[in-house]
């Protein structure tokens, strides 16, 4: 076998190896990253967005605080009582809500969002009554009007090993055409 024979082997070689190589990659990759659906599914974040505000499925939010306690006291200064595992931190988020134009309203309206860290893990929250603000958007006590902005409380229920780890809420809209899931960070 004389050295252009060679050449031209190995240079084929080469050439297949590099083209097998590129198609695997993108037949592993493809399926992953062409699929928002599958991603949003998932769990991954589409916006980060500091302390807002950010509008999202008709309603404003911007994240006001985010504050660990080990318990919670209401306006005369009796420990709010609910169900949360010994050695577990309880975790306050305060959040400016507003409604806009186009939201449908009927009995108050539905606001959820999630409490994130940074390796990925999502807490919903917990359902808590006695605190000075509302707990949920559509609270009869303190209703939120069209285009007015008003405060809620959410309250989560964390080990404490995530207290370091955590980064702020994440709020979601899959009802529409484009999945949008951002978060809010503290």
């Amino acid at each position: 076998m004389n050295i252009s024979a060679r050449a031209f082997r190995w240079t084929a070689q080469i050439s297949l190896l590099v083209t097998l190589t590129g198609l695997s990659a993108y037949l592993t990759v493809h399926n992953y990253l062409g699929d928002a659906e599958r991603v949003f599914r998932e769990g991954a974040v589409t916006e980060v967005d500091g302390h807002g505000p950010v509008e999202i499925g008709k309603i404003r939010w911007q994240l006001d605080s985010l504050q660990p306690y080990t318990r919670l006291i209401d306006k005369e200064k009796k420990e709010i009582e609910f169900d949360h595992p010994a050695g577990s931190v309880i975790i306050l988020v305060k959040v400016s809500v507003t409604p806009l134009d186009g939201l449908k309203m009927d009995d108050g309206f539905t606001c959820e969002a999630k409490l994130r860290d940074d390796r990925g893990n999502v807490w919903e929250d917990t359902s808590v009554f006695g605190l000075d603000l509302a707990t949920y958007c559509g609270d009869d006590d303190r209703p939120i009007e069209r285009n007015q902005t008003g405060q809620i409380a959410q309250v989560y229920v964390v080990p404490a090993s995530a207290v370091p780890h955590l980064i702020g809420i994440q709020v979601e809209d899959a009802d529409s055409d484009v999945l949008r899931r951002i978060l809010l960070t503290w």
